[in-house]
């Protein structure tokens, strides 16, 4: 069994684990999240402390993918992920219309962007994007998706970017 796969994932108060034959499911304060069954995988409750254990000949690649998939679920149900995205560039910006981000990327027109279910956008000033959900996938996936509008560019790096994100750019062009 992998490295991962061994380790347990302890259970903070409030969570609640259910097991069942189809699938896994998460509750805590930040919300529900579920996911499938992995073959050859099988998940043990004991005092708050979830173990991962493998069927016979199962494949070892499983075990790990499960207990990082729990351990994802458990911690984004209990305290929850986000991601932040900085506008860099003049006159790129941010702000809510409800639940639809405005983006101002210096398009003709302004970007509009549906929160989708289980997200929540923030725009603390307006050149900051704070994504906040219990599922780290979807809050990742949402992150990339806004700043697919305006990636960074190469030459002076204007764009939409994550916070902290390094953009190595590149010499101009000499004349």
């Amino acid at each position: 069994m992998s490295r991962v796969a061994k380790k347990p994932v302890s259970l903070p108060k409030g969570v609640e684990l259910k097991i069942a034959d189809d699938g896994i499911s998460v509750k805590g304060p930040k919300g529900t999240l579920s996911t499938h069954a992995l073959p050859g995988v099988s998940i043990a409750l004991d005092n708050g402390v979830a173990t991962i254990s493998l069927a016979e000949g199962a494949d070892d690649k499983f075990g790990g993918t499960a207990r990082a998939l729990l351990a994802n679920m458990v911690k984004g149900v209990s305290d929850g992920y986000e991601r932040k995205l900085e506008l860099v560039g003049v006159g790129y910006r941010a702000s809510m219309a409800g639940k639809a981000l405005n983006l101002s990327l210096g398009f003709s027109h302004p970007v509009v962007f549906e929160a989708p279910e289980g997200i929540s956008l923030e725009t603390p000033s307006q050149t900051e994007i704070l994504i906040k959900g219990a599922d780290k996938q979807r809050v990742g996936q949402v992150a990339a998706k806004i700043r697919g509008f305006r990636p960074p560019e190469p030459y002076k790096g204007k764009g939409v970017r994550y916070s902290g994100e390094k953009i190595s750019l590149k010499e101009a062009k000499k004349a």
